[in-house]
């Protein structure tokens, strides 16, 4: 039990820190100063804070005109919300 908390706790971290970013790059945006490269915000979202970008891409209305960000953050989130779900079902066999 105490792994899927840690895992759980570690997973919310991450997308907090991602929607931080996003939020953060939208101000820096708005304020015309140095911006956060579109690099680390990918990286943030890869690195399971799939849900974190995306919802800092609807709610702070982020990057939403990139095709690249509209496609591949959803899919990011998709891809690890199955690998979590895959994980947890594998663990809960064994």
């Amino acid at each position: 039990m105490l792994p899927v908390i840690l895992i759980g706790l570690a997973l919310v971290l991450l997308n907090l820190g991602s929607f931080a970013l996003m939020a953060y790059d939208k101000r820096c945006a708005q304020a015309g100063k140095r911006r956060v490269p579109e690099k680390t915000l990918f990286l943030a979202t890869a690195l399971f804070g799939g849900l974190g970008g995306v919802l800092g891409m609807i709610l702070c209305r982020h990057k939403t005109k990139h095709w690249y960000f509209r496609l591949f953050f959803p899919l990011m989130l998709i891809a690890q919300a199955g690998l979590l779900v895959w994980g947890y079902l594998r663990f809960l066999k064994s």
